[in-house]
């Protein structure tokens, strides 16, 4: 049973919702923890006589569908309600909220410093299907309203982005969004629910490589997506389940498409999420320690990380977030010395991905972010991401001051 038909999370605080919501005790057992649902089909009472409304795991689990509700509420809270769902990665995510909103001769705005993987999927693998985009420097909120079309149907927002640390103010964009009648998205990989929510802040759907900080223990690939309550497909759209509503389309495309999370992926998130408030506080503590140290360091010449005051973006981080996150990026002044850094770190791991426990090092530009190389997105080629972990922060410093030396 699930929790919405039980207590209501809702008002309470962000740790009790991501602990509590769409996890009341197993109502079989008491078990306070939600049961892996490790099962393909369920046995109907009589023809469409569903327990639960449940009839098969591509459709809806009970495991996937305890994470798609406290993902849900760790995203509104004290909103309207929000829906939530779950995929088999980001970037599946990404790939069905697309289907389900856009159609051939329509066209997104995206950031010029986005994630390679989504700049990938809606260049070269929209774009043959008919989807238009362009690249905009998105913390200049007139170069964005400049940049809309008629048939805009969607602003893609990263904030902070992926690898450069950049910021957009989402209130803002939302208002251009508005005026166009696009839908507002936010890729909030990077802040995580409990740093900053956008769907309070006007955004329409909020999406999540939850393999990142939400799952936090580098042990699980997954996605997300919430929807907030009454959004509308943009362009008169009507949905191929009938109806106008976002969240129909996108259950829809989620059924019908089938990247869903599987039960034991879900139950791992779901895991994780319970802890995401106390991580990020030591994720981003040991970040603003990195970043002061980087700053003086004298082979370092640029520190990008939002806590810092001299980041363009600060003013707005500070409004629209409670921290500044646990991504930190810094240029080395040319790429052999770049690639020298990531070989000689030892407490970093040299490894693509973030946000779990353990710090990670990358090149970004032959890294995670090679597909843009040759673009207007190309990002330079000094530039050295970290995602700095949980370790004693002492431990840290000193490995990258060795790496630096």
């Amino acid at each position: 049973m699930s929790n919405s038909e039980h207590n209501d999370w809702t008002r309470t605080g962000f740790s009790t919702r991501a602990i509590h919501a769409g996890q009341d005790p197993d109502p079989t057992t008491g078990a306070v923890v939600p049961p892996i649902h490790q099962v393909s089909t369920y046995k109907q009472d009589g023809v469409g006589g569903l327990r639960g409304g449940y009839e098969y795991s591509r459709s809806a689990n009970p495991t996937r569908t305890a994470l798609e509700e406290a993902l849900a509420a760790a995203e509104s809270g004290g909103l309207d309600p929000a829906q939530g769902f779950a995929f088999a990665s980001g970037l599946a995510a990404e790939d069905t909220l697309l289907r389900a909103v856009l159609r051939p001769g329509d066209h997104v705005i995206v950031p010029d410093d986005a994630y390679g993987g989504t700049y990938r999927l809606i260049a070269r693998v929209f774009g043959p299907w008919g989807i238009a985009h362009t690249p905009v420097d998105l913390s200049d909120v007139e170069a964005v309203r400049a940049a809309v079309l008629p048939e805009t149907r969607v602003l893609w927002v990263e904030t902070p982005t992926n690898p450069l640390l950049g910021i957009s103010d989402v209130a803002a964009l939302a208002g251009v969004a508005r005026d166009a009648g696009a839908l507002l998205v936010v890729d909030n990989t990077f802040a995580t629910p409990y740093l900053q929510q956008p769907l309070a802040l006007g955004a329409d759907v909020v999406v999540h490589s939850t393999t990142k900080y939400i799952g936090g223990h580098s042990d699980v690939v997954g996605g997300a997506l919430v929807v907030a309550a009454g959004a509308v497909l943009p362009g008169g759209l009507e949905s191929p389940a009938g109806g106008t509503d976002v969240a129909g389309a996108v259950g829809f495309h989620q059924n019908s498409s089938g990247a869903v999370a599987g039960p034991f992926d879900a139950w791992l998130t779901l895991r994780g999420l319970k802890t995401l408030a106390v991580r990020m506080d030591r994720h981003q503590a040991n970040a603003a320690a990195v970043a002061a140290f980087l700053v003086d360091h004298p082979a370092v010449t640029e520190v990008l990380y939002p806590g810092l005051a001299s980041h363009p973006g600060h003013d707005v981080a500070a409004r629209q977030m409670t921290g500044f996150g646990g991504m930190v990026s810094f240029r080395a002044g040319s790429e052999a010395k770049a690639l020298d850094v990531c070989a000689r770190t030892q407490v970093f791991t040299l490894a693509e991905s973030l946000g779990g426990v353990e710090s990670l090092v990358e090149h970004p530009g032959r890294m995670t972010h090679g597909s843009v190389a040759g673009t207007s997105l190309e990002v330079p080629d000094d530039l050295v991401r970290l995602s700095v972990g949980i370790e004693d922060v002492e431990d840290l410093v000193a490995d990258l001051g060795q790496a630096l030396a």
